[in-house]
């Protein structure tokens, strides 16, 4: 293994957003540094495939939200990649009908008095769930619940209130025509990595501590922990000393739930022009489903499932939510809709080794906990990712902003005081 009997001022574990940014933030400020990554790619929850020649599909993050304030803007701009700016019209159908004007009106009045009742709860320091904030016996109920597992990934009775007062949403999310997963690889490729190098243990009780790993020992005087809750909750690595109960408690507060894609290239346009680009298909006593149609004018459609229907539907198999889409899609454009279909995509994070989810969601009672989960042990011991960041959890960005601070604080730690580079 590279760089095995060296001691590095500092050892990263995972190459996700975070890890990524922490890697180039500390080699910017002339620490020794190795990057160690699990999978056989780096980017993490970023990730992108192709649903035919040219027309990417993100099987992760895929827009860059609270776009003002998110620094992949820029990275976007300087790679050359192309992203769509504003918002665009969504749709309402009810089985298999458009909704009507006052059914829109009244859908979107709900919704305001949904987000006003969990922004009154949580500024009046009541850490419930969204769905004890919010009117449960409405018509429109199921419509709130099903966004909220794709925001959050989980369901309304488990995601705390104080995650969406903290959140900070400029409600500017834009998404690549290239891929965010690409865009994520692509800032990422001149860093040094180990691929295929599953962490498995840190003994962090000593002043050098040891990582040890499926290619060997790392040896370091400081550790960035980068990977997701997932990892952490379930025990995949050891730590020795174990981690501090406080700390134990902010990973379980932390679980990330599931939210899954189903991609459907087609052979021909069976929309038209001017169909929202955003629709929301109900029926009676069903799951909603959303969908995105003919991104960036491509012909093809993608399906958002989330929360504990994503992770039934995900252990169904693709096959299942495939023949789901194509059934939800066919309600509205009848049935020839299913014969179009060339290829699908479709993803599986909650099975997904290296990450076990797709982001985390705050539990009611414990909105706190993240500031908790970004604590570093006796300024060795450091964690980074999207669920350490306060205002931009559950996004890439804010996954690349900690890998920055952290690194940075590790470079105080150590007595290092050069500007990043």
């Amino acid at each position: 293994m590279a760089g095995a009997g060296q001691v590095y001022d500092v050892a990263i574990v995972g190459a996700g957003s975070a890890g990524l940014a922490a890697a180039k933030t500390a080699r910017g400020l002339g620490l020794e540094t190795v990057l160690l990554e699990a999978s056989h790619r780096i980017g993490g929850r970023g990730y992108t495939e192709e649903l035919a020649p040219g027309v990417a599909f993100d099987l992760g993050c895929h827009w860059m939200h609270s776009a003002s304030l998110n620094p992949y803007v820029a990275i976007a701009e300087k790679y050359g990649f192309h992203y769509r700016k504003g918002s665009y019209p969504r749709g309402l159908y009810i089985d298999g009908r458009k909704a009507s004007a006052q059914e829109g009106t009244e859908l979107d009045g709900y919704l305001d008095r949904c987000h006003e009742a969990v922004i009154g709860a949580a500024k009046a320091g009541r850490d419930i769930s969204l769905a004890e904030a919010t009117e449960r016996e409405n018509r429109w109920t199921p419509v709130f619940d099903y966004w909220t597992t794709i925001a959050t990934s989980a369901d309304s009775d488990q995601v705390s209130v104080m995650d969406t007062l903290h959140y900070n949403d400029t409600e500017e999310n834009w998404p690549l025509k290239e891929g965010f997963g690409a865009l994520i690889a692509r800032f990422g490729a001149d860093v040094p990595v180990t691929l295929n190098c599953a962490v498995q243990r840190i003994e962090w009780g000593e002043p050098e501590i040891r990582l040890e790993t499926k290619k060997g020992t790392i040896r370091a005087k400081r550790v960035i922990v980068a990977v997701s809750t997932g990892i952490l909750g379930a025990g995949d690595i050891a730590f020795d000393p174990v981690l501090p109960n406080w700390k134990l408690r902010a990973i379980e507060a932390l679980p990330l739930g599931t939210h899954n894609r189903i991609g459907l290239m087609l052979d021909r346009d069976p929309f038209g022009p001017d169909f929202p680009k955003g629709s929301l298909l109900m029926e009676t006593d069903t799951e909603p489903m959303g969908f995105g149609f003919r991104p960036f004018g491509d012909n093809w459609v993608v399906g958002y499932t989330g929360g504990r229907f994503a992770v039934w539907l995900e252990r169904a198999g693709q096959a299942a939510a495939i023949d789901l889409a194509k059934e939800k899609l066919a309600k509205v454009f009848g049935s020839d809709i299913k014969n179009y279909v060339t290829k699908a995509i479709v993803t599986a994070w909650a099975g997904d080794p290296w990450v076990k989810g797709s982001y985390s969601a705050a539990q009611p009672g414990q909105g706190h906990q993240r500031a908790e989960l970004a604590r570093a042990l006796e300024d060795r011991l450091f964690f980074a990712g999207e669920a350490t960041s306060t205002e931009f959890h559950a996004t890439a960005h804010g996954a690349y902003i900690t890998g920055i601070d952290t690194a940075k604080a590790v470079a105080k730690s150590l007595g290092r005081k050069a500007a990043a580079q």
